[in-house]
């Protein structure tokens, strides 16, 4: 849906009202949209911000501020830094939506650990220690991160999950790309890209990891559906280090010479290119990826990279502060889980992406559409009606 120039009216007074019109929702649909709560559908949500966008609408929380009788509280997060181009993204996120509820006098600590599963109890223990009122925590470890997060949640310190969980917990929440479906839509891309009876591999991070656990899961189901005959011939671990990941990629291109195709179901995905040029078997083994960052994409334009299956991180950030605050602030309940639907990347659709705009220095997503209109130099050349088949 594209949108017009702005009605004459000032988005403080008409703005929710007017964004309900236009998208034929009630106003409590869009102060769920606004605000992340749960209760409506993807596309509804999607769209609710797409319009609020368009006529440069944001939440007024200086009010909301006012109305709460100065609500305050202290958020803690422990998100890994590393492998950066996936975590920035996370971090900006969460960044960004810190500045927007810093005004209802919400605090937040942070603890980084440097890489996922690395520290990440010890930080967890800290928080809790620190008389935070949340926590908003990237699970690398699961296993060992249960008992503290059920400890945080029995002492009222509500606990959400952003990018991979830990699903045998008490947590109050998770924001994520359901992991099992990413390695669903994975598997069934890699068995359209290959002939039938293909040897295809997986390269995860550590399957210690809920996220990476269910993306080999879903992939591993459903490849065989797609190519008969077809059969994963090897996981890999990387443990998220690009060392361990080049060498145990070019290893594989040796012993199984005839593979078809890659699937890495973590964002670590530079080393495995790499491997496959060394190789020199770069577009003749089809890599499926997980994200998106600037620097793939050389390896999109030379067809390296097949496809990537992109999880959205900076939303997940933002709606992870967002849940938290809202119910510190609002006492709104958190909903179950919060899954946002995976996109797929190719190099045809690669320009549309804020990672790759935001690297070549096109618009920020505050100013893209806001007019209703696509900046002329993203506009691509229509086809001619004689190429057209």
């Amino acid at each position: 849906m594209v949108l017009g120039a702005a009605p004459d009216m000032s988005k403080q007074r008409r703005g929710i009202h007017l964004i309900a019109e236009i998208a034929n929702v009630s106003i409590g649909t869009v102060d769920r949209a606004l605000h992340g709560r749960g209760g409506i559908k993807e596309a509804t949500c999607q769209r609710i911000l797409e319009i609020a966008r368009q006529i440069g609408y944001t939440p007024n929380l200086a009010a909301r501020a006012l109305s709460i009788a100065r609500a305050s509280a202290r958020i803690g997060v422990c998100i890994p830094r590393e492998i950066h181009f996936f975590y920035d993204q996370l971090w900006s996120g969460v960044l960004d939506e810190a500045k927007r509820v810093s005004q209802l006098g919400i605090e937040f600590v942070n603890r980084p650990v440097k890489a996922l599963g690395e520290g990440d109890t010890e930080a967890l223990k800290e928080l809790i220690a620190s008389r935070v009122d949340g926590i908003i925590l990237t699970a690398g470890n699961p296993k060992s991160l249960t008992p503290l997060i059920n400890e945080a949640e029995g002492k009222g310190v509500r606990v959400v999950c952003v990018s991979t969980d830990a699903p045998e917990s008490c947590r109050s929440s998770i924001v994520c790309v359901e992991p099992y479906l990413n390695g669903c839509l994975a598997g069934e891309l890699m068995g359209k890209f290959v002939l039938p009876g293909s040897k295809v591999a997986v390269v995860a991070g550590m399957l210690t990891a809920e996220d990476h656990r269910e993306k080999t899961h879903g992939f591993s189901e459903t490849f065989p559906k797609h190519c008969p005959g077809g059969k994963i011939v090897a996981v890999l671990e990387g443990h998220e280090d690009e060392d361990e990941s080049f060498q145990k990629t070019f290893d594989l291109l040796r012993r199984v010479p005839a593979l078809a195709g890659i699937y890495v179901n973590t964002v670590n995905s530079l080393p495995v290119c790499r491997a496959l040029g060394a190789r020199d078997l770069g577009g003749k083994v089809k890599l499926i990826t997980t994200d998106l960052f600037s620097e793939m994409s050389p390896y999109f334009k030379k067809g390296t990279i097949a496809a990537s299956i992109y999880e959205q991180p900076h939303r997940q950030g933002q709606i992870a502060v967002r849940l938290m605050a809202d119910n510190l602030v609002s006492k709104a309940r958190f909903p179950k889980a919060v899954h946002l639907t995976p996109g797929v990347v190719m190099s045809s659709n690669l320009y549309l992406f804020r990672e790759i705009r935001s690297a070549d220095g096109k618009l920020s997503d505050a100013l893209l559409w806001r007019d209703g209109s696509v900046p002329a130099d993203l506009i691509r050349p229509a086809i001619p009606s004689k190429a057209r088949t």
